[in-house]
């Protein structure tokens, strides 16, 4: 690890106010009104870049507009959340700035953003998402800028001492789908990218199955971006009933191309039809099973594990009265999607540093230390209380960031994602036990 520069304070000293109204201050008026308008192609939240107020900024990043993985209702809502935490008085008295940035899902694109967040001394990465942790996060360690509540895709985000992660990632989603499925597959097929991220997704999956006393899934490579699978849909379900007296599952684990996944998967599994289904959520969720049909689609039956109670839960009140009251119209931002979701935590769990700072000064530094002290962050009920510690309960394989191990087990059922068990699931002992 590179050595850390101090971060500089994000909170200038106020000039003297002034009694008159420049042309250049109309100017500004004016721009700031115009970027009001146009929200999604500012990047940045309207109203605070160069505010005399004392600002706090922080910077969420997410794929946007690529041919795989997506995820715009990140940003879009980081920047929703700022004007509501803004209109209710700010963090503290401070405003909130949030900078969004693209990683158009490569490398270049996320060690740019890492750059940016350097360049305009944001005090965290929040709430964000991007399969390059290679290229972002020396960026960031050099910096000492913590990243707080990443969407879990990649194995850094629960090693990097300067990760804050909110969630279990993918290792907790495979690991209780495995557990879950073990209950009901003989056989279980994996398809999965063929891509470094996906690369880490067998191993987990059949921690979850070995668990329940079942051999390793069939692991069935695909690409990332292909707009049909009609062939590896015929691979997988080959697989998952090699011998014709074992019940057989598949498991399509391919981001935003699971949609397109289960559109071949539904034409040629009719020469299967007891095969079942399971997936995680991130790769579905409700938009995407109304989407396929509802109760008639191919997802009908399957099995979920989400990090989150179900979008219908009373404890995403709070969430949601955020989207209403600030972004009812923005059709990026859906409180079903997981990434949302994900982002909301995030800002919580910034929200609960920022107030144990109080007014102290806010900077990278005293983020990461604030994070550091051992403070108990409550999530209003949507993950255990968090608190980070290097060295963890699943430190010894490979995961010392990874705090919260729960997931949830849902189903579709009549086309609607329902709760299959109430509560948490603690899959800590599973992921403890994985071959990693």
């Amino acid at each position: 690890m590179t050595g850390r520069r101090p971060t500089r304070s994000t909170f200038p000293t106020a000039p003297p106010a002034r009694t008159g109204r420049t042309r250049t201050g109309v100017r500004a008026a004016a721009a700031l009104f115009a970027c009001a308008a146009l929200t999604a192609g500012c990047g940045v939240v309207p109203g605070l870049a160069g505010d005399d107020e004392a600002q706090i900024t922080v910077m969420t990043w997410a794929p946007q507009e690529t041919s795989a993985t997506n995820k715009p209702g990140m940003p879009a809502f980081a920047q929703a959340y700022a004007r509501w935490i803004n209109a209710e008085g700010g963090l503290g008295g401070r405003k909130l700035r949030v900078l969004t940035c693209n990683d158009h899902n490569d490398s270049v694109g996320a060690a740019k953003c890492a750059r940016r967040a350097v360049k305009e001394h944001a005090v965290a990465v929040v709430g964000s998402y991007s399969q390059y942790a290679n290229s972002f996060f020396p960026i960031l360690e050099s910096a000492g800028i913590p990243y707080v509540g990443g969407y879990g895709t990649t194995t850094a985000e629960f090693t990097s001492p300067l990760s804050y992660p909110v969630n279990g990632g993918q290792p907790a989603l495979l690991a209780g789908l495995g557990n879950e499925l073990a209950k009901i597959c003989d056989t279980t097929s994996l398809v999965r990218p063929d891509t470094i991220a996906g690369d880490e997704l067998p191993v987990l999956l059949n921690a979850g199955l070995n668990a329940g006393d079942r051999d390793d899934a069939s692991d069935v490579r695909a690409p990332e971006d292909a707009t049909e699978y009609a062939g590896k849909s015929a691979q997988a379900l080959e697989a998952a009933t090699a011998d014709p007296t074992d019940d057989g599952c598949v498991v399509p684990a391919l981001g935003d191309r699971t949609s397109t996944f289960m559109d071949s998967f539904r034409r040629v599994r009719e020469d299967y039809p007891d095969v079942r289904t399971g997936t995680v959520l991130g790769s579905v969720d409700q938009t995407v099973i109304d989407a396929s049909g509802g109760r008639s689609g191919p997802y009908e039956g399957s099995y979920v594990t989400g990090w989150y109670p179900v979008a219908t839960d009373p404890h995403w009140a709070p969430m949601k009265k955020v989207i209403s009251e600030q972004a009812f119209t923005d059709t990026r931002i859906d409180a079903g999607d997981t990434g949302v979701q994900t982002t909301w935590i995030a800002y919580t769990v910034l929200k609960a540093v920022l107030d144990r700072i109080g007014g102290g000064e806010v900077t990278a530094d005293s983020v990461r230390r604030t994070l550091d002290s051992g403070m108990n962050i409550n999530t209003g009920g949507l993950t255990p209380t968090l608190r980070w510690q290097f060295s963890d309960k699943l430190a010894s394989v490979g995961f010392p960031r990874l705090v919260n191990a729960d997931v949830t087990l849902q189903q579709v059922k009549k086309g609607q994602l329902v709760a299959a068990r109430k509560g948490f699931v603690d899959v800590t002992k599973t992921l403890a036990n994985a071959d990693t």
